[in-house]
């Protein structure tokens, strides 16, 4: 095994968990399977293989912005259900 006991009970001490004695036993096999499958990655030749940050190409999806004439102020307020001196009026959020 890659990791102990008491190994597993000193990180929990450390992040102030409580752990019971099955649990601890069940950490232990979970997180040895997950450092055994780390080191199966390390071993893979990735030799030339370019490094990425997401396994497909993104693009940015925003429009570029322009700039335009805005809406005029009253025909904004023309179907609010409340308004108050040229501004929407809505309920009070706390």
């Amino acid at each position: 095994m890659k990791i102990n006991r008491e190994e597993i009970v000193h990180v929990a001490n450390l992040a102030m968990l409580d752990l019971n004695e099955e649990s601890t036993d069940t950490f232990a096999v979970q997180i040895d399977n997950i450092l055994q499958y780390i080191d199966m990655l390390n071993s893979v030749d990735t030799e030339g293989v370019v490094p990425t940050s997401h396994a497909i190409s993104l693009t940015n999806v925003f429009r570029e912005d322009k700039v335009k004439e805005h809406v005029d102020r009253n025909k904004a307020l023309a179907n609010a259900p409340e308004k108050e001196d040229g501004n929407f009026v809505v309920p009070k959020v706390i």
